[in-house]
């Protein structure tokens, strides 16, 4: 009997493909699902309870996002924090694209090679290329030196460190392989002899440009936008570091909750209210750039 349900098992194994290959996703569902689905309903679960100093209320309440949507702080920090990542998102792609298009239409061989060493620097730690840029930006860093070695400057200029310039520059930097690579994609997925046809046609390389290749490699812009948008309205170390007083983002104020202030039902609150709130901007534009995409062809 044990073995007729063994060979039935087999049998079953072989036939169903749905089997086999939930069989062989289950170790990384098993991980998702750990390392994600159970801390997001945990967060869910905090964000309708109450803390009172280090006493726990699990009674629910909707205190914590009546605070959420009272208090201007978090309103104004939540504002911020995407206007930040904004900008961040409009200058990395707009760095990205010509590298991208460099790559994928001038390099004719070893372009491996080429994506190696763009990406190569940032194998290396985040928080060390964060402090790089605080060296480089600094009162006395790197471009304050430089300039006033050159007697360009009497003293040194303070703008260029802790303000949301700062911040931008270095999250830019930080996530501009994020940009390059999904842009490469999609610009080296483009039927060259569309890009003749256009030529044919009369185009010159500016026509051609907005007219063909920018709008079959909107796919790999978006992907970029997107890629780029999300993790850093979620930042929290740059600030940090490079951003002062003027550069605190929401997520700053959610880390102190869930650290210093031990609040962590209102962290909680404030975490859930951030990513609904950049999930449905995230959302908008994709479908607005598509449907930009669509009028565009």
């Amino acid at each position: 009997m044990t073995a007729g349900f063994q060979g039935g098992a087999r049998l079953l194994w072989a036939r169903s493909e749905a089997l086999r290959g939930f069989t062989l996703l289950s170790p990384t569902l098993f991980v998702v699902v750990a390392a994600m689905a159970v801390p997001l309903a945990l967060m869910v679960a905090y964000s309708f309870w109450s803390q009172s100093y280090v006493t726990l209320d699990t009674s629910f309440t909707l205190k914590n996002y009546q605070d959420v949507f009272s208090r201007e702080i978090y309103r104004v920090l939540f504002l911020r924090s995407v206007g930040i990542s904004a900008l961040v998102t409009l200058v990395t792609v707009l760095l990205a694209y010509p590298i991208a298009y460099f790559v994928a239409f001038d390099v004719k061989r070893h372009k491996l090679l080429w994506l190696i060493l763009l990406t190569l620097p940032f194998w290396t730690s985040y928080l060390l290329r964060v402090f790089s840029w605080k060296v480089i930006l600094g009162y006395n860093g790197v471009i304050n030196s430089g300039l006033m070695s050159l007697g360009l400057i009497s003293e040194p200029l303070q703008f260029l460190l802790y303000n949301p310039f700062a911040v931008i520059v270095t999250l830019a930097h930080a996530w501009a392989a994020f940009a390059i690579l999904p842009i490469y994609v999609s610009l080296e997925k483009i039927d060259r002899t569309l890009l003749e046809a256009a030529t044919d046609l009369g185009d010159g390389p500016v026509r051609r440009f907005f007219r063909v290749t920018l709008p079959l490699s909107m796919p790999g812009v978006i992907a970029a936008s997107v890629l780029i948008f999300i993790p850093t309205v979620g930042d929290y170390v740059t600030p940090t570091m490079v951003g002062g007083t003027g550069g605190v983002m929401i997520a700053n104020i959610i880390q102190a909750q869930f650290g210093k202030a031990n609040n962590w039902p209102l962290g909680s609150a404030l975490a859930i209210t951030t990513m609904l709130g950049v999930t449905a901007i995230a959302c908008l534009t994709i479908w607005l750039s598509k449907r930009g995409v669509a009028s565009i062809k």
